[in-house]
């Protein structure tokens, strides 16, 4: 049998020393003295480090960064809450211009720290401000996504009030007739509804006819009438002016139809709901927080919009000015300018037909600038198609395939990534810029142009056999015909065509009048809420179908 290993000779273990316990409690207790001596020399370490420390960078003195931002907040929240600004309005421009606050405060602390170094003993600024600005930045990108959702919240948005302000409770109904009211020629109306759907026609008569539907949400006949009388419609004249007005209320809704003299201007000031609008013939002036239907208004019309939603206008002659987000936009047979300035939804489209007048629009990916339009123009997320236009027409955006077809006029285009196609309906001057996308060409086969283009890492295709020179970067120079034209194309990466189409319609395209729908017999007003008698724009003539348009959706 072997000896285990570390095992002494003869095979017995070690013997244990006998336990002492007054050793051991030594032991401890040098440890700990030990261990008190180390730590107060810490301290005192530390004493002497901050005792230094204030001698060289002095007292520390709080910042009052930190307390002005908190005052800011609350005064906002106070005029928010007692409904002294308009939450609508606020949170819109505070989604775009929160920074400055950042600047505000940063311009503060250097104010500050300019103040301390001119004290004859230096101070320390404290860094509670740090946090409270972390917190707020925080705070404001969220809101500020939020805000810029748009669409995407719309079921959930301040329209449906059946889901914000019932809360279970049920609803009640109650129609208000206000007494007609006679007023002068070229009288001057102006609407304020701050919650619900708004309805006007125009009349040849010098009556203003006012019926309101009011909606209550409450649990007793007594609330709802605290209600009624609350958001009650109102009339009020003062010489030519007239005014409608009611005042909010977060548990109800009033929606107003309204008969109008035609030659009345009429002014809009809606804050939760649709407004429809009909045969005015002074022109309109709307601010509005729903969707907006124009149809057959003479006169200028200026709309600005408080969130993303839709808009309509058929039949329309004067100029037209829309400022704001908008979601779905549709306009045919105006006769007159069109100004778009805003943001189009991100599943939203824009669809324009028989624009006899110059169109701008501006969003912030695109650019378009066309002198007349006959035919139509079709903007989604990812496509821009414009067919049978009168030019100049001008073309800036990115992230787009952009088709140009028919167009009376000189064509400039810039895109960055998408495929630009251009085919002229004359001999007219072609300017096209891409980044990371293919550009093409099509020109009759009796063409007289002089052809400019380059690209790198593409290859050059053309129908008219002109020198391509270059192995990488691709050059096509020279002239078809007599060089008439001048078509520039450049592109950074991507393929350049020059493709013969057919020959060029002998003349320009004119302006389609929208017909006119058949006469029907003059209905009374009805006692039923505005929004049960909507037109249905969906059958107006040129208008895209309802059915085509891509549904909102639901959450994001």
């Amino acid at each position: 049998m072997s000896t285990p290993p570390n095992m002494p000779p003869g095979g017995a273990p070690p013997p244990f020393p006998p336990f002492d316990k007054h050793q051991q409690r030594l032991q401890r207790e040098q440890k700990k003295a030990a261990w008190r001596t180390q730590r107060e020399a810490w301290k005192a370490q530390c004493r002497a480090w901050k005792t230094n420390y204030k001698s060289i960078y002095g007292p520390r003195v709080p910042s009052m960064v930190g307390p002005v931002i908190l005052i800011v907040i609350g005064v906002v929240a106070l005029l928010l809450m007692t409904g002294r600004l308009n939450a609508a309005q606020f949170w819109a421009w505070n989604s775009r211009w929160w920074p400055l606050m950042l600047i505000i405060a940063g311009l503060a602390l250097l104010a500050e720290w300019a103040l301390d170094m001119r004290r004859g003993i230096p101070v320390r600024r404290g860094g509670g401000v740090i946090p409270i600005l972390i917190l707020f930045v925080l705070f404001e990108i969220g809101a500020a996504g939020w805000n810029h959702l748009g669409t995407w919240r719309t079921p959930f948005d301040d329209n449906n009030d059946n889901f914000f302000n019932s809360f279970g409770q049920p609803q009640h109904d109650l129609d208000q007739q206000l007494p007609d009211l006679q007023v002068p020629a070229n009288a001057s109306i102006e609407i304020e509804n701050p919650r619900g759907d708004i309805s006007i026609t125009a009349e040849d008569s010098t009556a203003v006819k006012v019926q309101a539907h009011e909606v209550a949400y409450a649990g007793s006949d007594a609330d709802a009438k605290k209600i009624f009388d609350a958001e009650a419609a109102h009339l009020t004249v003062s010489g030519s002016a007239v005014l409608i007005h009611s005042e909010s209320n977060p548990n109800g809704r009033l929606n107003l139809t309204i008969s109008v003299p035609k030659s009345a201007h009429v002014s809009i000031e809606s804050g939760k709901g649709d407004v429809t609008v009909a045969g005015l013939g002074a022109g309109l002036s709307a601010s509005v927080h729903g969707d907006l239907h124009l149809s057959e208004i003479t006169g200028a019309v200026d709309v600005r919009f408080k969130g993303n939603h839709d808009f309509s206008a058929h039949d329309m002659q004067g100029d037209l000015t829309l400022n704001g987000n908008i979601y779905h936009l549709t306009v045919s047979d105006l006769k007159g300018k069109l100004s778009q300035n805003g943001e189009i939804g991100t599943l939203g489209d824009v669809h324009l037909e028989n624009i006899s007048g110059a169109i701008h629009m501006r969003t912030a990916k695109s650019e378009v600038e066309v002198a007349d339009l006959p035919g139509d123009l079709t903007l989604d997320p990812d496509d821009l198609h414009i067919n049978e236009a009168k030019g100049p027409v001008r073309v800036a955006t990115h992230s787009k395939d952009i088709d140009l077809n028919q167009v009376y006029g000189d064509c400039t285009v810039e895109d960055n990534h998408g495929t630009i196609s251009v085919e002229p309906a004359g001999a007219f001057n072609i300017d096209a810029k891409n980044g990371k996308g293919d550009i093409e060409v099509t020109l009759p086969p009796n063409a007289s142009a002089t052809v400019d283009g380059r690209t790198h890492n593409g290859d050059i295709l053309n129908a008219f056999g002109l020198p391509v020179s270059g192995e990488t970067n691709k050059i096509i120079s020279g002239k078809i015909g007599s060089g008439a034209i001048k078509i520039s194309l450049i592109t950074d990466v991507g393929d350049i065509s020059i493709k013969k189409g057919p020959a060029f319609p002998s003349a320009p395209l004119a302006h389609t009048p929208a017909p006119t729908p058949p006469a029907s017999p003059k209905q009374p007003m009805l006692n039923v809420p505005p929004y049960h008698r909507v037109p249905d724009i969906s059958k107006e003539p040129h208008l895209k179908p309802s059915s085509e348009l891509p549904p909102k959706p639901v959450t994001q």
